[in-house]
């Protein structure tokens, strides 16, 4: 996982001379739950179809360019390791930070699930 390489890939898009603004969301591992508890690490599972049809449908949604997100998983992070980058680019702030946020609240909910670890 790369953000520069995504945001290179998206700077290559044929329709970037449209774009106005690059958003970029990098998650990382908490050291500690929502609930409070210590936590060691984090390993992340991804419905690859669910996050295809997601993507696909906020590519098009109006003044976007393109969407790009890489999780990392399969694998256990630590406190502190990237978990999960997006990067959408757009035409104006408002289209833009609206499809970064719609996608970021899609993906924990409907593609990502994760195990913690704790202390």
């Amino acid at each position: 996982m790369n953000v520069q390489k995504m945001i290179n890939q998206l700077k290559a898009h044929p329709d970037y001379h449209k774009a106005g603004m690059i958003l970029c969301h990098n998650g990382v591992v908490r050291a500690t739950s929502r609930e409070g508890q210590e936590v060691t690490g984090l390993k992340v599972t991804v419905n690859h179809e669910k996050l295809k049809e997601i993507v696909d449908f906020q590519k098009n949604k109006p003044g976007i360019v393109d969407v790009i997100v890489e999780i990392a998983e399969e694998k256990e992070l630590q406190v502190g390791d990237d978990v999960m980058f997006i990067v959408v680019g757009g035409d104006i702030r408002e289209n833009v930070i609206a499809v970064l946020t719609e996608t970021l609240n899609q993906v924990k909910a409907e593609v990502t699930s994760k195990t913690q670890f704790f202390k």
